[in-house]
């Protein structure tokens, strides 16, 4: 593994993210069971889903990018889980737009619930491609 390829997040990880997180909101962004399930899904469930993104967001990070060794790079190791995720929250937020699915203005809440529904698998497709060339 590269040294420094843990040490920045450059325009090769960005297009990485941006293209693992497209790749698996894909297949779920046309599905109407995700549309109807922002609708009735519970804020404790939303918030759960967050939870649970950033925690494998972490884990696969943890053991993939910095093979287990985050205790002198916790900054760096933060400020990457970060990127990935507000660059998946992006990602998914344009592919929604893009068919029709992303009601900003009429239905502010559904719109942020199907982001976050939508980021749960987008999310570890972006950390995954990322990683790919880590290893």
């Amino acid at each position: 593994m590269n040294e420094t390829s843990i040490q920045t997040f450059n325009k090769e990880d960005f297009f990485q993210v941006i293209v693992g997180s497209a790749a698996l909101t894909l297949p779920v962004a046309f599905s109407e069971e995700s549309w109807n399930l922002s609708k009735t899904l519970p804020w404790g469930n939303i918030i759960f889903i967050i939870v649970l993104s950033l925690l494998f967001i972490n884990l696969y990070s943890i053991n993939s990018i910095f093979s287990g060794k985050i205790n002198n790079r916790l900054s760096l190791f933060l400020l990457r889980t970060i990127i990935d995720y507000i660059i998946t929250l992006i990602v998914v937020f344009i592919i929604l737009l893009a068919i029709n699915q992303m009601p900003v203005f009429s239905e502010p809440i559904i719109a942020f619930k199907r982001i976050i529904i939508l980021s749960f698998p987008a999310s570890m497709g972006g950390v995954i491609v990322d990683s790919l060339d880590k290893e």
